[in-house]
């Protein structure tokens, strides 16, 4: 027996909020258990399991830039982007599942890392794979849901004008 929309939609928020769970339950154990001591290797040379703290955006983009009020600037845009993609998501409610899952995946992440830049000041990262700037669960929502949405959006018919 198929499900019902309103039964989909209920799994894709209780699969959001799983996410958060799970990105802020790695955050704690993270501080908690690597914050006093170096990298713990789990593939030497490739993986690491190493306790930071980004007060940067993604990627440290805005590490050359020092504006006075950085921080507030980035909850702002944080806020801004939680905002935007809970808009989308709503927009494109009634799409397929696979959409509706990929929005799901991306508003975790972004609502992860915006709660800890409201909440500490900065993003605990501590997924360090070497030769690649260091994340965490939550980037890895927003990655994979974005990745997957573009797969969507181009298995999409194109509109004929």
């Amino acid at each position: 027996m198929p499900l019902t929309r309103r039964a989909v939609s209920w799994l894709l928020l209780l699969f959001t909020l799983a996410l958060v769970g799970c990105d802020h339950a790695t955050k704690a154990v993270a501080e908690a258990a690597l914050e006093r001591r170096g990298p713990l290797a789990l593939v030497p040379g490739i993986l690491d399991l190493h306790y930071a703290r980004n007060p940067d955006t993604a990627f440290s983009l805005l590490r050359t830039v020092h504006l006075p009020a950085k921080e507030p600037f980035l909850v702002a845009i944080s806020l801004l982007g939680l905002a935007g993609v809970i808009a989308l998501w709503w927009r494109h409610r009634r799409a397929p599942t696979m959409e509706q899952a990929t929005y799901a995946l991306i508003l975790a992440g972004a609502f992860g890392n915006a709660f800890d830049r409201v909440r500490r000041g900065f993003v605990v990262d501590f997924i360090e794979i070497h030769h690649w700037p260091i994340f965490n669960v939550a980037d890895v929502a927003i990655v994979v849901g974005a990745a997957l949405l573009a797969v969507v959006a181009l298995r999409r018919p194109a509109l004929s004008g």
